[in-house]
């Protein structure tokens, strides 16, 4: 049986073979014991880490407001004294 591609269907073939992509609850239970043994091998300070990358990446995002910002409280601490 040939699959003739329509103009708004996707034009890839997945493994799911027609049928509706999905996880068995088996491989669910082998990514959740996974994820735990990634998740122990990580350490303590991996939350910091992370928490210094999305800082980092926060404040990226908003260079020019983060310079103003600093910039303002710079002045005011300097005007303070």
């Amino acid at each position: 049986m040939a699959h003739t591609p329509s103009s708004s269907s996707p034009s890839w073939d997945t493994a799911s073979l027609g049928r509706p992509a999905s996880a068995s609850a088996l491989e669910h239970r082998a990514l959740s014991a996974h994820l735990s043994d990634c998740g122990a091998c990580r350490g303590r300070l991996h939350g910091l880490q992370s928490g210094a990358v999305g800082l980092r990446q926060l404040l990226a995002a908003r260079v020019v407001t983060t310079v103003l910002v600093l910039a303002v409280l710079l002045g005011a601490s300097w005007l303070l004294r």
